[in-house]
């Protein structure tokens, strides 16, 4: 395996502080490779960005994340992304109604959407409302809510204010877990309440997430497995996951990551 740089590190003890909330420094040693003065020095640094509390052996979340851990996320697994999100936007035409969630991925479903005229999006991600804003003639909804700012993002029981507005033909939603038993996942439970009400009055649900999610530890399910029309990933899918997913029924799209000649992302 190759060793990996100071960012790709920084964002791996992120997402893991994300989906377990406390890492260690040996642990982090055997899995990047380096040595336990490296990971400390990486600790070290995320904290003064205030990213996480350094503790004895490790370092913990923090309760109020830094404004820039979503512009650290955005670009984790960048080119599955792109990827994920170039077959995403195949599927909305012009005038659509869809939804997107707050997550870095569904952001970059909406980088590939900017060409399409007289869309409705319905969204709780203020990236994903100021992109749509800035760069297209969309109508651009936000539910409101509180603004949740590790995530930039509006939560809160926003089912009132979407009931009997009429349904929306396609939703987008990032995930950090996934499995056939308990659907879509999330480790936030207000972003896991507020995805599940726009998820519910979506016609179509579509999981879109790179590939490095797979296997991940999450707790709050917002779409139950018969509600998932697809899942839109990229070509580092483990193929069980595929074959179990097809065994209930949903489909696994899988998206080409384009590659360097040295074969990388």
């Amino acid at each position: 395996m190759r060793s990996l740089d100071e960012f790709e590190r920084e964002q791996g003890i992120l997402l893991d502080l994300e989906a377990s909330g406390r890492v260690s420094v040996n642990e982090l040693s055997d899995r990047f490779g380096v040595s336990a003065v490296t990971v400390r020095k990486d600790l070290d640094a995320l904290e003064r960005r205030n990213l996480l509390r350094r503790v004895r052996g490790g370092a913990v979340g923090v309760g109020t994340t830094d404004e820039g851990a979503w512009a650290m996320r955005v670009r984790h697994s960048h080119a599955a992304k792109r990827a994920i999100a170039r077959r995403a936007a195949e599927l909305v035409q012009h005038g659509d109604v869809i939804a997107m969630d707050s997550s870095t991925t569904a952001y970059h479903v909406a980088t590939e959407l900017v060409d399409r005229r007289n869309l409705v999006v319905i969204t709780n991600g203020l990236r994903v409302a100021t992109l749509f804003m800035e760069q297209t003639n969309s109508m651009v909804l936000m539910p409101g809510g509180v603004l949740r700012r590790s995530a930039e993002s509006m939560v809160g029981p926003i089912g009132d204010l979407l009931t009997g507005r009429g349904r929306i033909d396609k939703g987008f939603f990032g995930l950090v877990g996934l499995s056939p038993e308990n659907g879509l996942m999330d480790v936030s439970p207000d972003e896991a309440q507020t995805k599940a009400f726009i998820a519910g009055v979506c016609d179509r649900v579509y999981g879109v997430f790179d590939s490095s999610k797979a296997g991940r530890f999450a707790i709050h399910p917002f779409v139950k497995p018969d509600r998932v029309d697809a899942l839109i990933t990229d070509d580092g899918i483990p193929p069980k996951v595929v074959t179990d997913w097809a065994a209930i029924g949903v489909p696994v799209r899988v998206a080409e990551i384009e590659r360097t000649l040295g074969g990388t992302a």
